[in-house]
């Protein structure tokens, strides 16, 4: 009953779909570097 084409696809498709939810994340496009607002701490909370 277990036919070799159908566990081949099988793979094939999961392999696919887990491609392609890796490939989903993360950040599009080059790093920023930090701006100097992120070089005030410690500060004092809450922010305003």
């Amino acid at each position: 009953m277990s036919n070799p084409i159908f566990k081949r696809s099988t793979v094939i498709v999961l392999a696919v779909m887990l491609g392609l939810s890796v490939a989903a994340c993360g950040k599009k496009g080059p790093l920023e570097p930090p701006t100097d607002e992120g070089r005030n701490y410690p500060r004092t909370y809450p922010a305003q």
